[in-house]
């Protein structure tokens, strides 16, 4: 029989690539979908899975509790993947009240719903490097056992539900894993991040459709990796002999400007097309973000397949191809 996986923000960049991940090992995979007033606009990013699982995606609200009862009742999954949220740490300053209410109360109404229905279901909570604010080891890296002092309203309301999952973890015996993702990317991304904005801004200075591209902070150090990779990582995580928390990262990183560099001189552009703007800076900002996989690593065998560069690539031609 085949095992049942339900993933909450399906529709998102993660979202869509765990579906296919785990439709192609198998899963019969349900998503949950908030309703939006555009609705072809959500399933987007599932093309390549939306007709084989099109009538296992329901919509329903992560805060509203009965909502998610009713469904898990129905659905009876084996593993829930929770990747909904709202996630950009810029827009959290803005609404910090909503992205607060998504991702605590949205995730305790899951670990709630698995406690009161079927305490054998495992859980995947989507947590975030953001968590960590500046706070770095002596050796230059974030890991397990780094502090927590977050810096933005999302990385405050990541680490809630992180110390949840724990709480949770530990009081009910529930298999329940927290993935400390650092940055990923993906053609599938949002173009309101960084990454993709600078991907799809540099094609579209290419073919003459832009003149700039307008960006806010430069030197924001990060460890970007692949969602592709970063997914596997998400499955290989509860099928894990024991549930825990494990940091998801390349080890490796590098400045919005070395980004910016790198996709410039792939299209042979010249850097005076970048200017910065406050409107795009953070009012607090994190420095450096470095992860250590190490424990991950271990544990499960996981390692990168992306590199940085092909990562880069890969959106570059996507947007290519797109425009």
């Amino acid at each position: 029989m085949k095992k049942k996986a339900l993933i909450t923000g399906i529709s998102g960049q993660d979202g869509a690539y765990l579906s296919k991940y785990l439709f192609e090992n198998d899963y019969e995979v349900f998503g949950i979908l908030r309703r939006h007033s555009v609705p072809e606009n959500q399933t987007a990013r599932l093309h390549d899975t939306y007709e084989e699982i099109k009538d296992n995606l329901f919509y329903a609200d992560l805060t509203d509790f009965a909502s998610l009862i009713r469904l898990i009742k129905k659905i009876k999954p084996d593993e829930i993947y929770n990747l909904a949220a709202q996630s950009h740490v810029k827009v959290s300053f803005d609404i910090p009240l909503y992205t607060t209410e998504t991702i605590v109360n949205g995730t305790i109404n899951l670990l709630e719903s698995i406690r009161m229905l079927d305490r054998n279901i495992k859980f995947y909570q989507a947590s975030s490097s953001e968590m960590f604010g500046n706070n770095i080891d002596s050796d230059g890296f974030q890991r397990e056992s780094t502090p927590m002092h977050p810096v933005s309203p999302y990385g405050a309301a990541k680490l809630c539900a992180y110390n949840n999952v724990r709480i949770y973890r530990r009081s009910y015996n529930i298999f329940a894993s927290n993935g400390i993702l650092f940055n990923h990317e993906s053609p599938l991304r949002g173009t309101s991040f960084v990454t993709n904005k600078i991907a799809k801004g540099a094609v579209m200075i290419k073919k003459g459709m832009a003149k700039n591209l307008v960006l806010g902070n430069l030197s924001a150090s990060r460890d970007w990796g692949h969602a592709k990779d970063y997914v596997r990582a998400m499955h290989l995580i509860l099928q894990n002999e024991k549930s825990g928390d494990f940091v998801c990262s390349t080890g490796e990183t590098h400045t919005v400007q070395e980004f910016c560099d790198y996709v410039f001189e792939k299209l042979q552009l010249d850097k005076k097309h970048i200017i910065t703007n406050e409107k795009y800076m953070r009012p607090y900002e994190l420095d450096i973000l470095k992860g250590d996989s190490s424990k991950l690593r271990r544990a499960t065998g996981w390692k990168p397949e992306y590199t940085f560069e092909s990562m880069i690539d890969e959106m570059i031609q996507f947007w290519e191809n797109e425009l």
